[in-house]
């Protein structure tokens, strides 16, 4: 997991010293190996007045204006390895309140005489963020939920014919009706009240039109559309969360699995389309491979709209809520997690690196300290490049010429072919090639085993050919008689 900047340097998107940390777990002991933490002209980010990778603008678009149902002690119960006991719930969602949610769901309490408790104690803890629990669409479980303090009552019922035939065995008259008594005894308790159906995008578009329509005629506070399997595509979210939008006047929430990999797509279009309310949790964690991960819609939607998203989110908490949560269901943060991952900001290849270390929006859509965390260059590797190694020693206070550098690039991309370098072995290497320089005899690079030491040897004959070969391709080129058209003609061509 990557460190959080800090200081003053890491405002401007500078780590401190030769002794930053790199991302990943193994961060908590130290550098991880090939890694580390660079300096970058964070200031030549270029200020546009416009942004070109907002959306298109339409009047029924509420990317700039919406809100976040956060589900992760709710959906998060779910999740295969999860068990949350009352301290730790009470942490996740005193952390997620930090990070400035705008509503926390909540197990229903109807599952357990100890998920009653958690919501009441939850209820009671005056947090910013409103409470919510979702319950069944039916009376018991209403009354169940109001009871336990909270700001609103989620109530869901399955409305495909998948689950109403193998679920709950009830008919579209049946659901309508219980739905409307469920509100409006919700509604005389002043709550919040949200009515969702179940399985959306395999349910009857004309029964779903139908009783959206019924409930928001009572004053619902919001529809759900829920893609309970995680089996719709952008283009259908889109379709039917704008069609919902012609239908109803109250807000409409969503809430998609992430079965197919389509979630965040599918929350970002459902916005675009008209939704207000987007369900999350953290890493995304849920029944099977989750829903909508918090951390991927912040990094979507801070590229639409930075302004928005920094100013009503505290970004800099969501790698510390993602910590707590990864901690409570023991797991790591995936490495390709959007924001936190250990390769979220991670540059490796020359020409990147060389790119990013002059201008870091090169090859960064997303700027790291919004996050309060860094951005890395790994250059202890056979892809290294020269300007990776120079700004690398520049850190540590050493001065090559450009040749220097050069030559001991070549140096480390070799010994990274020998057997793989942490960035000690690169850094000493770097010290090591530095004090050669000038000294009347000349120290190993690298502490070798004997076998490295044959491929090191190999290696070395390696380089030396192919300098030889290149010092007379040089001499070879300069002294060629090449006429002046021809030598033209090339340069058309290129």
């Amino acid at each position: 997991m990557c460190p959080q900047a800090d200081g003053s340097d890491a405002a401007n998107g500078v780590t401190n010293g030769a002794n930053g940390h790199a991302n990943g777990n193994a961060a908590n002991g130290g550098d991880h190996p090939g890694y580390k933490a660079f300096n970058t002209h964070q200031a030549s980010r270029p200020q546009v007045s416009t942004n070109p990778y907002a959306p298109v603008q339409d009047f029924l678009s509420n990317v700039s204006n919406f809100k976040i149902i956060e589900s992760t002690l709710r959906e998060g119960e779910q999740f295969a390895n999860a068990f949350f006991d009352t301290e730790t719930k009470i942490k996740i969602a005193k952390a997620l309140d930090e990070f400035g949610v705008d509503y926390i769901e909540l197990t229903s309490p109807a599952a357990s005489e100890q998920s009653r408790k958690d919501c009441e104690a939850i209820a009671k803890l005056g947090l910013k963020a409103k409470t919510l629990t979702h319950v069944r669409c039916n009376m018991s479980d209403a009354k169940l939920a109001v009871e336990t303090g909270v700001d609103g009552v989620d109530v869901v019922i399955g409305t495909s014919s998948h689950l109403m035939e193998h679920s709950h065995g009830k008919d579209m008259t049946y659901i309508k009706n219980t739905a409307i008594e469920v509100i409006e005894y919700v509604k005389s308790q002043g709550r919040e009240i949200r009515f969702s159906s179940e399985d959306s995008f395999r349910s009857n578009l004309v029964d779903l039109l139908t009783i959206y329509s019924a409930v928001d005629k009572i004053g619902v506070n919001r529809v759900g559309v829920a893609d309970t399997v995680g089996c719709a595509t952008p283009r259908q979210v889109y379709d039917l969360v704008r069609t919902l939008r012609g239908v109803v006047s109250c807000d409409i929430e969503t809430h998609f699995h992430n079965d197919t990999g389509c979630a965040i797509a599918n929350a970002y279009c459902a916005l675009e389309a008209g939704a207000t309310h987007i369900d999350t949790s953290v890493i995304g964690i849920g029944e099977r491979n989750g829903i909508t991960p918090l951390g991927g819609l912040m990094a979507r939607m801070i590229v639409a709209d930075r302004d928005y998203v920094k100013s009503k989110y505290n970004l800099a908490k969501l790698k510390e809520v993602e910590d707590l949560v990864a901690e409570a269901v023991e797991i790591n943060v995936p490495f390709n997690n959007p924001i936190t991952g250990f390769c979220a900001f991670t540059h490796k290849a020359g020409i990147h690196a060389k790119a990013i270390l002059n201008n870091p929006s090169t090859y960064e859509i997303i700027n790291p300290t919004d996050f309060g965390m860094s951005r890395y260059v790994h250059f202890a590797s056979r892809l290294t490049g020269w300007n990776a190694i120079k700004s690398r020693a520049e850190q540590l206070s050493l001065d090559f010429t450009d040749a220097q550098v050069k030559a001991v690039t070549i140096k480390i991309k070799a010994l990274a072919d020998v057997r793989p370098l942490a960035i000690d072995d690169a850094d000493s290497i770097i010290r090591t090639f530095h004090y050669n320089l000038t000294a009347d005899k000349e120290k190993p690079l690298i502490e070798l085993s004997n076998d490295e030491k044959k491929l090191w040897a190999k290696k070395e004959m390696e380089l030396n050919g192919v300098g030889e070969k290149r010092e007379l391709e040089n001499t070879a080129d300069a002294q060629a008689e090449v006429p002046h058209a021809k030598k033209t003609r090339t340069a058309d061509v290129h």
